[in-house]
């Protein structure tokens, strides 16, 4: 069992959780109540993103990271799809633009403006349209920028080029699985992914509780595991120690963890039951320092585990515990941690009994806490991709571009610059040339404002920000671009390859003035009172219509 004493000498002995208070979390969230086993929380060095619950359709929260407290029921949302909000995924090198999938059969790229969500935002920059069925699971890729991998429940998996011309994308660039003759196996129906450090490789669980290990250009199947005493729910890369591991159940209803050789799925390395509990195990997995966290939906708690390359290669070091039991987590980049604290790990606690997202930060204790610690924070994947997608599509890997997170330290990229990042640099320097000093009081006004909401430190990277959202990402209206597809929510629902709820509501922003309050309040009273109406003169409409329907069925058999 998991709860033997470790003797092994680690730094991490002593790794400790600690909750925030009420006051540094967000209150009043209305997490939803969907079952799926997701996250439901993502989060970067700038927004956190929670699904909630609403009425008619589905949407999600986007809040400042340092916005805490207590949140405005009224506060906008996210809310442009019309079935329910399944997940959400910040683009890793983008800290404005997050992904999301839904029951409407579609997955939406939008993109959070500097300042945050100021009016519910219906219209999405992009909108993938390739599933026939709700799409339960996406994921970016970790080294390509603008690829996206989704899954669905019409037992497919599609491989996306955000960065494609259109509003609507019904080509994916990739297929990765699909039915073949109109059947439909369960190894195609996948209840989780995660994606090797450069990848090149994709782990996924299924629903024949299988793990299996594929090559997500061509979607050929490397190795599949036949141990019949694991039924693997959720898998993950160990990045840096070349493993897999894969949390589920034993043949007794056990919850278990089994670590894997991904060249050898034919045997586990390691196996090990923990407890009797029905909640799915959500593993998270730290390369920098070897840490594995192990947190049960439905549970309070979270175990922390140490790996290493050495027999019995997983050693138990504690576990946090809380009388709240979580519903999901998300999880905060390393680049978003507090060094000076010598925190190590954060977790976004969605508890819905309590409608709260706690964060909770892992920290080693340190004598002199106020100090950059080295050996706690070495190089970690940071905010760069490593190569577009287009390289990737022909063939090529990169591990991920390293930053520093010592305060003052640039580590420079060590590939070559992309076409579109030469081009910005262009557009950059002849900004400034153009602007002059006009340029260097405004941005000094808006710096100041981003270090309170998204924590930028940097003239340049606040620009290059600002050029991104506002010509790459809304360039013109999509009428006035040729080769742009028109916006197809508005055709009619038979053309759809899907369900007949993909179609986009028809959204009004909310009042602004309470005039403007009380006349929808009046205007919703009369709608009231005319349903009422119609409903209490019901039984005459209905003898209406029957002697409609007779005099209509006399007339045929006159005429006949």
């Amino acid at each position: 069992m998991s709860w033997r004493l470790s003797f092994r000498c680690s730094k991490f002995r002593h790794v400790y959780g600690k909750p925030s208070t009420k006051e540094h979390s967000y209150d009043g969230v209305p997490i939803t109540h969907s079952v799926h086993d997701n996250h439901y929380c993502s989060a970067n060095p700038c927004f956190i993103a929670v699904v909630t619950e609403c009425a008619g359709g589905g949407s999600f929260l986007v809040l400042p990271i340092h916005h805490t407290g207590r949140v405005d029921p009224q506060h906008p949302r996210v809310c442009g799809h019309s079935g329910r909000v399944l997940d959400v995924k910040w683009n890793p090198f983008n800290d404005h633009c997050i992904a999301s999938c839904s029951e409407d059969c579609t997955v939406k790229i939008w993109d959070i403006p500097v300042c945050g969500v100021q009016q519910n935002l219906t219209k999405a920059r992009k909108t993938l349209i390739g599933h026939s069925r709700r799409v339960a699971l996406i994921e970016w890729h970790p080294t390509a920028e603008n690829l996206l991998l989704s899954s669905a429940y019409d037992y497919k998996v599609l491989l996306w080029d955000v960065s494609q011309v259109g509003a609507v994308l019904r080509c994916p660039v990739r297929v990765v699985l699909m039915p073949i003759y109109h059947r439909y196996p369960s190894d195609t129906l996948l209840l989780s992914v995660s994606f090797n450090s450069d990848g090149s490789r994709l782990a996924v669980t299924s629903k024949d509780r299988r793990v299996r290990v594929l090559d997500p250009r061509t979607g050929k199947i490397l190795q599949v595991s036949s141990s019949k005493s694991h039924r693997a729910s959720k898998v993950l890369y160990i990045r840096g120690l070349k493993m897999l591991l894969s949390t589920g159940s034993s043949p007794w209803n056990h919850r278990q963890i089994v670590l894997w050789d991904p060249d050898d799925l034919s045997e586990p390395l390691y196996e090990e039951d923990l407890d009797g509990s029905a909640g799915v195990l959500f593993p998270f997995y730290d390369p920098d320092t070897h840490m594995l966290y192990l947190a049960g939906k439905g549970d309070g708690n979270i175990r922390y585990y140490e790996l290493s390359t050495e027999k019995p290669y997983i050693n138990f070091l504690t576990e946090h515990r809380s009388l709240l039991p979580q519903k999901g987590l998300g999880v905060m980049p390393k680049r978003g941690l507090d060094v000076n604290a010598c925190e190590v790990f954060r977790f976004y606690r969605l508890i819905a009994i309590k409608d709260l997202v706690e964060p909770l930060s892992m920290i080693v204790p340190r004598k002199e806490s106020g100090i950059f610690q080295e050996d706690l924070y070495p190089m970690t994947a940071g905010n760069q991709a490593a190569m577009t997608a287009q390289e990737w599509l022909l063939g090529i890997n990169r591990d991920p571009v390293l930053m520093s997170l010592k305060p003052g330290t640039r580590v420079a990229n060590p590939y070559p610059e992309t076409p579109a990042e030469k081009g910005l640099a262009r557009q950059l320097s002849s900004l400034r040339f153009q602007m002059g000093p006009a340029v260097g009081a405004v941005t000094r006004r808006d710096l100041d404002f981003m270090e309170e909401c998204c924590c930028c430190s940097s003239l340049e990277a606040f620009l290059e920000e600002q050029l991104a959202y506002q010509d790459a990402k809304y360039p013109r209206e999509v009428s006035d671009l040729s080769g742009w597809q028109p916006d197809e929510t508005q055709i009619p629902l038979w053309t759809y390859c899907c369900t007949p709820h993909c179609c986009e509501p028809a959204e009004r922003p909310p009042p602004t003035s309470e005039s403007e309050l009380l006349q929808a309040f009046y205007r919703q009273q009369d709608e009231i009172r005319g349903l009422r109406e119609q409903l209490n003169h019901k039984d005459v409409r209905i003898t209406q219509l029957e002697l409609e329907i007779k005099n209509t069925r006399n007339n045929m058999r006159a005429t006949f």
